[in-house]
């Protein structure tokens, strides 16, 4: 059976009856939501009202409506009306109020439905909304938006900047006329970066506003790079007690992050503000506000040295002066059309109107109603107001637009805007550019979005004549920050740090820490390192040495074996004295030419052998010599020359001595190759077997320079040098002295052997001695020579060994074996005179006798017999 409601029908209701609305009558209506009250306590809707956000908003939609009806070039002979609601700064209130909006388009069926006398009912039918302006939370306009989709209204909204609102798949009948959080989240990376931090932390209020914010923020730092997030933390909608305090205990568990991020709502960014300053932290935290801080003085009235520095971001807007003349002269008497104007006078002027029944508040002053705006209390225009006349505008143009396309030259709304088409309205909504009520341009993007301009503050104290906000500067898809312009807490003008790490200094490497690519360590470039890039510290090339501070290298510089150094001026000296007693010796042994010392010293040999002396001194100038081709040449000849030369020639005399008494000791006959002919071709022949294998060397390895940068390389490069020096290795030195070190190995072993001869009979036991004593000299060259190998004075070291050891060896032999001579020649004259010859035969006969007494005295001296015997060259 068909169920029928019997009602009792009312003709008279009010067309316009709805008691938590505003209803303005026209040809055609907007739908309005505003914050006009603050969210309730528990268990209420609604709680205190909202002067600024609430009253200043929605009587500036009122504003530009009577603006646009007035207009006789925009919408004419059109009347907008429009059905403001109040959304109670609550999303699921918001949501019930705006099915209002809907209700025309929902289909009901009425046919079960009779009057008491049986007739059909007078339903009124609601007025149809085409467009809605608002909401001003984002959350509130993230639930309208849902519904409002569904049935293809467009909105658009004059302050909800949630990123999550761009997103047209989901929101594609929203719109607005600010720009969206993205834009402003850019802004304040671009901020952050200017300052030059890299190290910040974030504050959200729990809730779409916040939340999408900082992840915008954190989304667009990733992407640009060079900016790392310590802390991100979310304040929670219902805080407990001590809430705020922990807060700022976790953002001080990173310090350096003094940048903080605040995406919030005022209330909380005055309690971050409180617990800072409860913390003893003021002037500790740079704080860089979103728009929701803005230029407002509510949330930091008491903490203004915690706020100190604090920039912040508000989209650029200008004060309406048309709209300060509008409200300014509202009253009681002509804004009836604002069912909540008296709450607000109330409100405003702290005062009761007087109302039937209800009885007076004896504490509060009863209201005249001759109160005027800004004349008895202070007035400042919201924020906001611009971006609701844009958005009302914005509206306006869209449909004017519609009806020259729809309805050429009528007059009114025609048939083909009855009703209005929502999506077709959508289209010319995103289509419309005109200049807004603060002369800026108003359009969208292909989202709906509005272009991003934003004016940045810096609330400052110090060197202003009074406190407050001051703009420093503005974003228009790009910053424009006047550094110079900025005080911070006590007054400095230097921009504070916040960066996890500080920079490298010259020199240093970046070593980053795992997961925090802000986040560094700095490890010096230590050894011949230099500092490649900021991560990476590279080794000179081997011929370089890193700059004092390690951020390039430079040729290492070449040094070489000086005159003037301490270590060739003793090499020098004594070869200098060598050189002029050998030319001493020589000189006096060709005046006494034939005298017959010289004769008895062997004449021949001995110029060899002075030769001999002669070199070796005279190569300490070449190894001290700047090395050069030539001078390397001449060190490979002459560095074993010299000593081949001298110990061939002792050699052959201490061969010859020895051959003659041991032939004795056989024969009478004398051996052979005792001429001094014979002994010279001897002594060439060990002389070239020296020189062949220098000349093969020649023809192996060229003789030529090098630079050797690894000899004087210690730990601390600045005391690097690169030695310039003959290509002679110390293996090669070595093999060049081997067979002069052979020859003197030899001849000690011959001079040993002929240590039985008288000491009457020539230089036997001298050379015995010299040969001695040079072993000695050569037997402490050697570990002197190999054990300063490691030295960083290696060259000065061996050079100076290797010099002094041969001009000891020569100095020896000269000494033993000519200085003598030469004293009895020069200064015993009578000395050197000719003796009696004697025979070979008589020779060994005194020789053998002479070693046989020898033995019986047990070494007694036979110092009676003081002539040499020469003996007969001519046997």
């Amino acid at each position: 059976t068909k169920r029928i409601t019997v009602l009792a029908c009312i003709r008279n209701v009010p067309s316009n009856f709805h008691p938590h609305s505003i209803k303005i009558p026209g040809d055609i209506t907007l739908g309005g939501l505003f914050p006009i009250h603050a969210r309730g306590p528990h268990g209420l809707p609604c709680g205190e009202i909202k002067k600024e956000k609430g009253i200043h908003r929605m009587e500036a939609m009122l504003y530009a409506l009577d603006q646009i009806n007035s207009d006789p070039e925009l919408l004419p002979n059109i009347t907008l009306g429009a059905r403001i609601l109040d959304t109670c700064s609550r999303d699921t209130y918001a949501l019930e109020q705006s099915l209002t909006f809907v209700q025309a388009l929902i289909q009901k069926d009425t046919s079960d439905i009779r009057c008491s006398n049986g007739e059909p009912p007078i339903i009124r039918k609601p007025e149809r909304i085409v467009g809605v302006i608002g909401a001003s939370a984002s959350s509130v306009s993230i639930m309208v938006a849902n519904v409002l989709r569904l049935f293809e209204i467009p909105q658009i909204s004059y302050a909800s900047t949630a990123p999550e609102l761009s997103d047209n798949n989901r929101y594609d009948f929203f719109s607005r006329v600010v720009p969206p959080d993205s834009y402003q989240a850019q802004a304040m990376v671009d901020i952050v970066k200017a300052m030059g931090w890299n190290y910040v932390s974030t504050l959200a209020s729990e809730g779409s506003y916040g939340e999408s914010g900082v992840d915008s923020f954190q989304q667009i730092s990733r992407e640009a790079g060079g900016l790392c997030i310590a802390q991100s933390i979310k304040i929670p909608r219902e805080p407990k007690p001590g809430e705020f305090d922990k807060i700022i205990n976790r953002l001080m568990e990173t310090s350096n992050a003094r940048g903080v991020i605040i995406f919030a709502n005022e209330d909380d960014i005055k309690r971050v503000l409180e617990a800072a300053k409860r913390a003893n932290l003021t002037g500790h935290f740079l704080f860089v506000g979103s728009d929701s801080w803005g230029a407002k003085s509510s949330p930091i009235v008491d903490q203004e040295d915690v706020a100190e520095g604090a920039v912040t971001i508000l989209p650029k807007r200008a004060s309406i002066e048309g709209f300060d003349q509008y409200f300014t002269s509202r009253s009681l008497e002509n804004n009836r059309r604002n069912i909540w104007f008296a709450e607000f006078w109330e409100d405003d002027f702290r005062c009761k109107l007087t109302r039937p029944g209800i009885k007076i508040d004896s504490e509060k002053k009863k209201c005249t109603g001759e109160e005027r705006i800004s004349r008895d209390t202070p007035y400042e225009q919201e924020g906001k107001v611009q971006f609701v006349i844009d958005a009302v505008y914005a509206m306006a143009h869209a449909l004017h637009s519609m009806h020259l396309d729809l309805c050429p030259g009528a007059k009114g709304v025609c048939d083909k805007m009855d009703p209005v088409e929502g999506r077709m309205l959508l289209n010319y909504i995103r289509s419309v550019n005109f200049n807004g009520s603060a002369g800026t341009g108003v359009l969208f993007n292909e989202n709906g979005d509005a272009p991003g301009r934003y004016d940045i503050f810096q609330y400052q104290m110090s060197n202003t004549t009074s406190p407050g906000y001051r703009v420093i500067g503005q974003w228009t898809n790009n910053l424009r920050l006047n550094v110079e312009e900025m005080y911070w807490s006590g007054g400095e003008r230097q921009i504070p740090d916040s960066v996890c790490s500080f920079p490298c200094n010259p020199g240093e490497r970046k070593k980053m820490v795992k997961g925090v690519p802000c986040c560094w360590h700095c490890e010096l470039c230590d050894g011949y390192q230099y500092q490649l890039d900021e991560m990476t510290c590279e080794t000179c090339p081997f011929d370089m040495r890193p700059t004092p501070n390690r951020t390039s290298c430079l040729p290492t510089p070449i040094i070489k074996l000086e005159w003037h150094s301490p270590w060739a001026i003793i090499p020098v000296f004594l070869a200098i004295f060598g050189i002029l007693a050998t030319s001493s010796v020589v000189i006096t042994f060709i005046r006494f030419n034939d005298t017959p010392i010289v004769r008895a010293s062997g004449r021949e040999l001995s110029y060899v052998l002075l030769t001999g002396i002669f070199l070796i001194y005279l190569i300490t100038f070449l190894m001290i010599a700047e090395p050069g081709a030539i001078v390397c040449a001449f060190r490979r000849l002459l560095l074993g020359l010299g000593m081949a030369i001298t110990y061939s020639a002792m050699l052959t005399k201490t061969n010859r001595i020895y051959r003659i008494f041991e032939q004795g000791k056989k024969s009478v006959s004398p051996p052979k190759f005792i001429s001094p002919t014979s002994q010279l071709a001897i002594t060439f022949i060990l002389i070239s077997v020296q020189l062949l294998g220098v000349f093969v060397w020649f023809a192996v390895v060229p003789p030529h320079t090098i630079i050797d940068y690894e000899e004087q390389r210690p730990p601390n490069p600045e005391m690097a040098r690169g030695v310039l020096k003959c290509d002679m290795s110390d293996l090669s030195l070595i093999c060049c002295l081997s067979y002069s070190i052979v020859l003197m190995v030899t001849c000690t072993v011959y001079a040993v052997k002929s240590r039985g001869v008288p000491e009457t009979f020539n230089e036997a036991k001298p050379i015995g001695f010299t040969m001695y004593t040079t072993c000695i000299v050569w037997l402490a060259f050697v570990p002197i020579f190999f054990g300063t190998a490691q030295s960083t004075e290696k060259m000065f070291i061996q050079t100076t060994t290797l010099t002094v050891s041969m001009s000891l060896s020569a100095s020896v032999s000269l000494g033993m074996l000519y200085v003598p001579k030469v004293y009895v020649i020069l200064f015993h004259p009578e000395q050197n005179i000719q003796k009696r010859k004697r025979s070979f035969k008589a020779v060994v006969q005194a020789a053998t006798m002479s070693t046989r007494l020898s033995q019986k005295s047990n070494d007694k001296q036979n110092g009676e017999t003081q002539n040499k015997i020469e003996p007969d060259r001519t046997q």
